[in-house]
């Protein structure tokens, strides 16, 4: 049986690969005919029919529904008919609306028992129906005899309304929003096989998890001079290299370029470890272990930092399982595609996917890989606890009505005034569900009891997390604003929590660096701008606050802030990645930015210039004219895309990453804490660590190993950018001569160095730059293009040469 032309596709690690096509006639009849004709098939109303007889009736079934073979595996596992109710006549029965759909399913037999089949084949169809968006609410009208489909119906969040007459039966009618089922499937991921939390965890998966885990840290460290390869002999290009460890019969060998900022390009499959003369499994945790006098991180943190890598682990092994991502299937994919898509999490941290606080199963309902829509809980919060802030456009009203709407809130109304409370005494805040299980309930215990809080339940709109894990994308509603919310969990350096000190002062900062950006000229012909971030809500936590007079997690544990979509920025033929994705590498190697490139018909050359154009030249101005810096790292900032080029970049993540590196500038109370106070040396860190040793460098190997770009060309392209901002503001030269981005060497900033020294809080958030690590330097790779003099540097012809 040839399961081609797939129509859907969907990988559950447990199981396996799922896949939907059209059924085909009379090609598939035999097939169908012995499924229909099986007892427990009884409710389908075809038995006892001849194989013509079976073939008849679905050729006039097709004339009124798309019907569908489901396979599993490659093996035909069910049959799907989708159809408008209205096809069956049950829009005599309640009001239809537009956006209903209808199925039905049949199951094949079982050939060996595999544990929940029936109720993964139903998720499976449930996201092939619910991924149509023009599809808002299923309806269906089962068999009240057919106890097991209601089973199944109530687990995926169907609501049963009433009993109708059909024509050839008595059956209930019942509804499913597409935001129901996402509440019912998080519910239902705690339901499943224990098994299933395991199932990604296979041999070939981990080991080959390990092995990509070793190639990042054996990378990573020997860039930050924590370790230190020795070099054995060179053949050509390639340097082969012994790595001792702390333990003396201990060695890995492997061979390696040394590229650009002293970045180590490692070929996988010369890895090898060596241990008492024999070669060994890669294991990325031994690893740790047997450097740890060279890691220097301490005795009490190590055990943490262990599990922070295993917890990475596990979720590089889900990925690889998951046969999603792949590059020739995310070239054009939407946004949210790309966003769950990410295999590697932030490029320079070894440690990244920590997320400690986390159980196997929240792990499929909240981890950004897993892709399972989340519906908010939403808590009422008495106005004398609370501080809420929101931009000068904006009101508390308006954003409630935007977000909830009208219904929702009226409803949020009624049962405050059911509790004998006046709804307009409180703050409405929305809260992410692990956090109100595992923190919330128990912390502020005393709080709900006196009824300063009080849960109103799951809100109606389904949301995706984000690489950023606590931030939420508004997926029913895409124009919405994304949520951020507070989540104490510890993930790569720091416990996720939203100060509510911060949330009172966020949304003047983003007005403050909005109406900055927004007037200026340069930036406006760039087309770059920043994501609001438009209003924000914190709770203080009475015996915290008076017990701790030091910052702490347990005084950011209940907060959130709403940030403005990208998506109405979109113009017809556009569409959104975040610059993360340009890193991507599939779990078969294939990298996505030589595929956007390929896909977009520009020349390499041409494809970066467009890019630096709409990435870099902005972050120059702003920090030369503004002395205004960023977190401009891959997850932060979201690239505007027409025919797979670049047109122009998002920054967002504003009031806590942003600042203005000049304590004498004047701001409002509101914004004050923007000023910062960094020593001269460090200021254009902003740009040589966050763009050039973050981003560039590993952009720089991947056009080199997936495409042969040469580095020496992209570095190039670097500086092509970086002269002609600085040919076009001639106003600037003291600054540009003061802050010499063209100097022999920077800085070494090292972020692993950061979480083995403290991986609970990297950062104090009040004094960064006093936490920084920082290692002898780094040979600044555009050194080689400054140009000689004004006088004898023609500007237009170098930049022909790089184009």
């Amino acid at each position: 049986m040839n399961p081609t032309p797939v129509c859907f596709q969907k990988h559950i690690p447990a199981i396996g690969s799922f896949s939907l096509r059209p059924l085909q006639i009379p090609d598939d009849m035999a097939l169908i005919h012995r499924w229909v004709n099986l007892d427990y098939a009884r409710y389908w109303g075809l038995q006892g029919m001849a194989l013509a007889e079976v073939e008849a009736e679905y050729r006039n079934i097709s004339t009124k529904a798309q019907v569908y073979l489901g396979f599993c595996n490659n093996a035909p596992a069910f049959l799907l008919e989708c159809y408008d109710p209205r096809q069956y006549a049950l829009d005599q029965h309640y009001a239809w609306q537009a956006g209903d759909a209808g199925m039905h399913i049949l199951v094949a037999p079982a050939e060996q028992r595999v544990a929940d089949f029936t109720w993964t084949v139903f998720t499976v169809i449930m996201a092939f129906i619910f991924d149509d968006r023009r599809v808002q609410r299923l309806v269906v009208e089962p068999d009240i005899r057919n106890a097991d489909i209601h089973t199944l119906n109530k687990r995926a969040g169907f609501v049963y309304q009433k009993t109708i007459n059909l024509p050839n039966k008595t059956a209930y009618l019942a509804f499913c929003t597409r935001n129901h089922y996402y509440a019912a499937l998080a519910k239902a991921s705690r339901q499943s096989p224990p098994q299933h939390s395991a199932a990604h965890l296979q041999a070939d998966t981990w080991a080959q998890a390990n092995t990509l885990l070793l190639i990042k840290a054996i990378s990573e460290l020997a860039h930050e001079l924590v370790i230190v390869p020795e070099h054995q002999y060179q053949e050509g290009e390639w340097g082969y290299y012994r790595l001792p460890t702390d333990q003396a019969a201990v060695e890995y060998r492997f061979r390696a370029q040394l590229l650009s900022l002293e970045h180590w390009h490692i070929d996988p499959a010369s890895l090898e470890k060596w241990a008492g003369g024999n070669l060994a499994a890669l294991d990325a945790l031994a690893f740790i272990t047997e450097n740890q006098a060279s890691l220097g991180i301490a005795p009490a943190l190590l055990p943490i930092y262990m599990e922070e890598i295993t917890s990475t682990l596990y979720g590089s092994a889900y990925k690889l399982c998951k046969q999603s991502g792949k590059v020739a299937e995310l070239v054009g994919a939407d946004f949210q595609t790309l966003e769950t898509a990410m295999m590697a999490g932030h490029p320079a941290f070894i440690a990244n996917n920590g997320r400690i606080g986390f159980d196997a199963a929240d792990y499929q309902a909240y981890a950004p890989e897993a892709a399972t829509p989340v519906n908010l809980i939403w808590l009422a919060a008495h106005k004398s606890k609370v501080e809420f802030a929101c931009s000068e456009d904006l009101t508390y009203e308006d954003l409630l009505v935007q977000e909830l709407g009208a219904a929702a809130l009226a409803n949020f109304a009624r049962i405050l005034e059911q509790q004998g409370l006046v709804a307009a005494d409180y703050y409405l805040l929305p809260v992410h569900p692990w956090q109100w299980y595992n923190k919330l309930v128990q912390l502020f215990a005393a709080d709900l009891a006196a009824k300063h809080l009080l849960c109103l339940g799951y809100g109606d709109d389904a949301y995706l997390a984000q690489q950023s894990i606590r931030t939420f994308f508004n997926i029913s509603q895409p124009h919405k604003r994304y949520v951020k919310t507070a989540l104490s969990i510890l993930n790569m350096g720091f416990m996720r929590g939203l100060s509510p000190y911060y949330m009172s002062t966020t949304p003047a900062i983003n007005d403050c660096i909005n109406g900055l950006i927004s007037q200026d000229p340069y930036l406006s012909t760039k087309g770059f701008s920043i994501l609001r971030e438009v209003a924000a809500i914190g709770y203080r936590h009475s015996y915290y606050e008076a017990a701790l007079r030091q910052d702490s997690p347990y005084k950011k544990m209940l907060a959130a802030l709403w940030r403005d979509s990208p998506v109405p920025q979109l113009q017809a033929g556009q569409h959104l990645m975040t610059m993360a994705a340009l890193l991507h590498t599939d779990g078969q190697g294939a990298a996505l930015l030589p595929a956007l490139i390929a896909a977009s018909g520009l020349s390499t050359h041409a494809w970066l210039h467009a890019y630096l154009d709409c990435y870099l030249s902005p972050l120059l101005h702003c920090f030369y004219a503004y002395d205004l810096v960023f977190m401009p790292h891959g997850e932060n900032l979201i690239l505007v895309l027409e025919n797979q080029v670049p047109i122009r970049a998002i920054m967002k993540d504003i009031a806590e990453e942003a600042a203005i590196m000049n304590p004498n500038v004047l701001l409002s109370d509101k914004v004050q804490r923007l000023a910062v106070d960094v020593p001269e040396e460090l200021k254009l860190l902003s740009i040589f660590t966050d763009c050039f040793d973050l981003i560039f460098r590993y952009l720089a190997e991947i056009l080199y190993v997936h495409s042969g770009f040469p580095e020496h060309q992209f570095w190039q392209l670097v500086a092509a950018c970086i002269l002609d901002y600085q040919a076009a503001h001639p106003e600037l030269a003291e600054k540009f001569a003061r802050h010499d981005l063209f100097a022999p060497e920077f800085i070494r900033s090292c972020l692993n160095r950061l979480q083995l020294r403290n991986n609970q809080q990297m950062v104090d958030l009040a004094n960064p730059a006093q936490s920084l690590q920082f290692v002898g330097t780094l040979a600044n790779p555009i050194a080689a293009f400054r140009p000689v003099s004004p006088k004898s540097t023609n500007r237009e012809a170098d930049t022909e040469a790089c184009l």
